[in-house]
């Protein structure tokens, strides 16, 4: 199965987090415009195929908010040879339109933003999602200020629902503490991959070969974090861009749409088909 990791020209978003680089941008109706049509072809592509194919939309804004990234996700789910599509939100956007889409298909990758949103609306919008049968994860970025926050929506979400923890990415040398990290590791089974992450130099990696990130004008790369260009998605032939190659990355890989897919590490076993959407197989329940 070929998985796309698909980031257009979208950056916009509706929050203002201070930790993120791209609160509160808005788009102009020209890149807006720009922006849905660089969808559409993406999934008139996707349509034309038969292999089966899996698609995680990454964008730098908001996606949910806008409707066609809504009526993206509804066409992909409808398609037989299209197993998941995904998408990263906060869930700040409309539910109602998923009662259209092949749910058992869709995966929602929700990320709460506690200086955003009320956390009973949140946890509001997540016990709809799960009446609606849709599949989702919850998940915040693990900075001190948010440890609260952590326990809150642990507490709030059902005991075998995942929540994932990002390590804040702008931490210095001991920014967690040792009782700290033994607290998130229990909630997170993961998190260790994220705090700690892995030089991935010259390891075995899915992407190029099971993997491939795609931009709004379809050129491809290996993964959003290795910028050399293998083709493009609409003018090259998909068979010749599809290599199995060790990671060139000369950094450690700590974000999880990267390091999921190592070989080496235990996520398309852990995580199956929920892989993109950030959903395991099974958790054992966790006190928070």
């Amino acid at each position: 199965m070929l998985s796309l990791l698909y980031r257009g020209t979208l950056s916009g978003c509706n929050y203002d987090c201070a930790y993120c680089p791209f609160a509160k941008r808005r788009d102009s109706r020209a890149k807006l415009a720009r922006d849905a049509a660089e969808v559409a072809r993406l999934v008139a592509w996707v349509g034309a195929q038969e292999r089966p194919i899996s698609v995680l939309f990454t964008p730098w804004g908001e996606g949910m908010i806008r409707r066609h990234y809504r009526d993206a996700i509804t066409a992909l789910s409808g398609m037989a040879h299209v197993r998941q599509v995904a998408i990263q939100t906060n869930l700040s956007g409309p539910l109602a339109w998923l009662e259209q889409a092949e749910r058992g298909k869709v995966g929602l990758w929700c990320t709460y933003h506690p200086s955003q949103v009320r956390l009973e609306r949140f946890v509001e919008r997540c016990a709809r999602l799960a009446r609606m049968g849709v599949h989702f994860s919850v998940g915040i970025v693990a900075m001190r200020e948010h440890f609260d926050d952590i326990r809150a929506l642990r507490a709030a979400l059902p005991g075998q629902h995942y929540l994932w923890l990002n390590a804040y990415d702008r931490r210095g040398p001991g920014y967690y503490q040792a009782e700290d990290l033994a607290w998130l590791d229990a909630i997170d089974p993961w998190f260790r991959y994220s705090r700690n992450p892995e030089m991935s130099r010259g390891k075995a990696c899915r992407a190029g070969s099971e993997a491939l990130s795609v931009d709004g004008d379809g050129e491809v790369q290996r993964c959003h974090f290795l910028p050399q260009r293998l083709g493009n998605l609409y003018q090259d032939r998909l068979e010749a861009m599809l290599v199995e190659k060790p990671c060139s990355r000369l950094r450690a890989c700590d974000c999880y749409i990267g390091y999921a897919h190592r070989q080496q590490l235990p996520f398309y076993e852990d995580f199956g088909a929920g892989v993109l959407a950030r959903i395991p197989l099974r958790l054992v329940p966790v006190q928070g």
